[in-house]
């Protein structure tokens, strides 16, 4: 996978719950992405911990890790060229009551913690997350030789 092509997501335990995978999906799809992995897992709270370990020192960390740690979440790796800005500018601000409108966040997240979906902040974590989700033979990037 080439920088700057693809990014990560994750659709967080409250959106799974609420139904709003299809619909999520869909704003994705319509945006120009496309889904190149994708399966439902659900994080241990280790696994939780591992993932958001970048957050280890703030006070939200425990409350973050065992709210995403509460059920089935989806991961997923798009691509697209400047996946990770067109992303984040498609999920909207991480408080949805300063998303703008027509996002991902302001559309479907309820607080500032269950705010849908989580999206990689650059090109770099999105190559790292997406390597704490899928081996190398679970990512299928379009334009790639299979043969």
């Amino acid at each position: 996978m080439k920088s700057g092509e693809f990014t990560f997501t994750m659709i967080k335990p409250t959106a799974v719950r609420l139904g709003k995978l299809v619909p999520i999906l869909h704003e994705i799809d319509h945006a120009g992405f496309t889904v190149i992995a994708m399966k439902m897992t659900r994080l241990s709270r280790e696994q939780a911990e591992r993932f958001y370990a970048i957050h280890k020192e703030r006070p939200f960390f425990d409350e973050l890790v065992c709210f995403m740690s509460s059920g089935p979440v989806v991961a997923i790796v798009l691509q697209k060229e400047n996946a990770v800005l067109d992303f984040r500018k498609l999920i909207g601000n991480t408080n949805p009551q300063n998303a703008e409108e027509g996002t991902i966040r302001k559309k479907f997240a309820i607080s500032v913690q269950e705010n849908a979906v989580h999206g990689s902040d650059s090109d770099e974590n999105a190559l790292i997350e997406a390597n704490f989700f899928f081996s190398q033979f679970e990512i299928f990037p379009l334009n790639e030789d299979f043969s």
